[in-house]
């Protein structure tokens, strides 16, 4: 995957591109899953979009890694956590155009090119609700998922981390200023990082 000879073989430059964006050594963030590469792969994602997911995945591992320390009682899937964090905005293959520019369009797509592949619906389920956090239908997994989605780039939503303080507090049976005051140290500590992240992700081409 490092790309190294790939021309010699035939690849595109698209396909260069996306081997950089995917290359466990060429960034300090955490590489993707390696069956997630692999689908990036065969559906020829833009190095731009793989760039976006291993941001938000390396963030949502620590940020599951930090709330397992502060908030222990509070009960998540944190291996579909990190899952729905690399996969969130696959649907994007579909709808290269909100690459660079808003849309919705990309959420519901994601999640049946992901049923289409095989994915269970369980773990599909995070192209589709990453954006919609007030659906009666998410749980805390979802919302972490959102969290990671929106601090990556030091995005703060209050109605999201409200809802977030509210879980964290029950589920640990705490008052919601000392979860909300947990949570917000996290939150600050991970974008700290952003630009960084941000930089990593726009080196890498959103097409050919």
């Amino acid at each position: 995957m490092s790309g190294c000879g790939c021309r010699g073989y035939g690849w595109s430059v698209a396909a260069l591109d996306l081997a950089r964006a995917l290359d466990p050594h060429k960034s300090t963030l955490r590489p993707l899953p390696a069956d997630v590469r692999d689908l990036l792969v065969s559906l020829r994602a833009p190095a731009r979009l793989a760039a976006h997911l291993r941001a938000v995945h390396d963030v949502a591992w620590q940020l599951t890694e930090q709330m397992k320390v502060c908030f222990p009682a509070l009960a998540f899937d944190g291996d579909a956590v990190l899952y729905g964090a690399a996969t969130h905005d696959i649907g994007k293959i579909d709808h290269p155009d909100e690459l660079t520019g808003p849309g919705h369009q990309h959420e519901p797509a994601g999640y049946r090119l992901l049923i289409a592949r095989g994915v269970p619906a369980r773990l599909a389920r995070f192209a589709r609700t990453h954006a919609c956090w007030t659906a009666p239908d998410t749980t805390v997994d979802d919302h972490v998922v959102s969290l990671a989605d929106k601090i990556w780039k030091a995005k703060r939503v209050p109605d999201l981390e409200d809802l977030v303080t509210a879980q964290l507090a029950t589920a640990c049976g705490i008052a919601q200023w000392q979860a909300f005051a947990q949570l917000d140290d996290i939150l600050d500590g991970l974008a700290a990082d952003a630009d960084h992240r941000l930089a990593y992700q726009a080196r890498h081409p959103v097409g050919p």
